[in-house]
């Protein structure tokens, strides 16, 4: 099996060509130069001194994410357009078990962490359990080493990180671009021991890159070049500012055909375009949209009785999901209601909605009972959450 892997998710360019459990060539650089300007000569490079021939490759493994927005797309272009060229699967590699995997056989907890900006990091948690017997596919006879994802990849505060370290009462070790960045808040924060890996371990590395992706390629963990795209775990700065200048305004006749498309993707049982038209100029009512820079992207209605309001409606846009949409929505719907002399907010969601239950209740609502088999198309049960001023 011959695996062609890609690294450039951070300030490393990483390119690496493995075969049969095999590292043939690998070129590592962290330097002033560009991935655009670094990584196709590198693949060049490769292909010349190993006498290769790309078309006898297996397959494209690329670190996915998380990593830097620049980066991951420069790395995603680069494996597409291989494996769109030479009609080759792209096995996408999380770029913190490529991180983890530099450390393959440590006994102890591994922690890689990548600067994410706004005091946080990239991370996971990972380890090698010897399973005392031997690597099927190595040619070594040694005791073959089991890598497991104890915590899986996610963006969060350097302090939240140590906590939770500090909760398993493990030593443990660190790698990455974070280290620098964030030494001296370990030094303070931790209480278990702690080391941090050499200069040689601690950077991305194609190779490891590569074993992982032949073990999800041997597994059916891939994908088509045409269908890979990075994997960010955290919207950019421009999404972030998108977010940030969104507004909820009332829901007008022109928003209409727009919010019925959005209804219909997103339930099964969805309310129609006059059923939205008879609400906009029901005194009872409150419906309203969600704008950002680049028009709708959600909409809300809650029915006002009293001090009371139950919010009956509360979607985005399946394209904007996943970026922090919901909960500014669900914050300003809130606001708009405490400002109407609104004392207190219920809604009912499915009992399988984590999404939404997680939602709410970080926003502060509590669970106050349950009805069954409230919702159809399927029958399910609704959680009746309450929220108070």
């Amino acid at each position: 099996m011959k695996i062609l892997a890609l690294d450039s998710s951070g300030n490393v360019a990483s390119v690496a060509l493995l075969e049969d459990n095999v590292l043939k060539a690998e070129y590592t650089i962290d330097y002033k130069k560009t991935h655009s300007q670094t990584l196709l000569p590198m693949l060049d490079e490769i292909k010349r001194m190993t006498e290769t021939d790309f078309d006898d490759i297996n397959a494209i493994a690329v670190a996915a994410g998380p990593g830097s927005f620049t980066g991951l797309r420069i790395g995603a272009a680069t494996a597409k357009g291989l494996g769109l060229a030479l009609n080759k699967p792209v096995v996408p590699v999380p770029t913190t078990d490529a991180l983890a995997f530099n450390l393959y056989g440590h006994n102890g907890l591994i922690c890689p962490i990548m600067d994410a900006r706004r005091n946080q990091v990239y991370t996971g948690l990972y380890g090698f359990i010897s399973t005392g017997g031997e690597c099927d596919t190595c040619d070594s006879k040694e005791n073959y080493y089991e890598f497991i994802r104890i915590r899986e990849t996610s963006a969060m505060g350097i302090e939240e990180l140590c906590t939770l370290i500090n909760e398993r009462h493990e030593e443990v070790i660190f790698l990455g671009d974070g280290v620098p960045v964030y030494k001296d808040r370990i030094d303070k924060l931790l209480t278990v021991p702690y080391m941090f890996a050499p200069a040689h371990l601690s950077r991305q590395h194609a190779g490891s890159v590569g074993m992982l992706g032949m073990e999800l390629y041997a597994a059916g963990k891939y994908e088509s070049a045409a269908e890979h795209s990075p994997k960010y775990y955290r919207v950019s700065q421009a999404e972030r500012e998108r977010k940030e200048k969104a507004i909820i305004r009332p829901m007008r006749e022109e928003d209409l055909d727009t919010v019925s498309e959005m209804e219909k993707a997103s339930y099964p049982d969805p309310w129609s375009r006059k059923g939205f038209e008879d609400e906009l100029n029901n005194p009872d009512y409150l419906a309203v949209v969600m704008n950002d820079t680049t028009g709708v992207v959600g909409y809300a209605v809650a029915v006002l009785s009293g001090e009371e309001a139950d919010i009956v409606k509360i979607t985005i846009d399946e394209k904007e999901r996943k970026k922090g949409y919901g909960r500014r929505l669900l914050d300003l719907l809130m606001s708009e209601l405490f400002n109407r002399g609104v004392n207190a907010v219920t809604l009912e969601v499915r009992s399988s909605n984590t999404p939404a239950i997680t939602l709410y209740e970080r926003a502060g609502f509590v669970s106050e009972g349950v009805r069954p088999g409230f919702y159809s198309n399927p029958k399910e049960d609704a959680v009746i959450y309450w929220l108070r001023k």
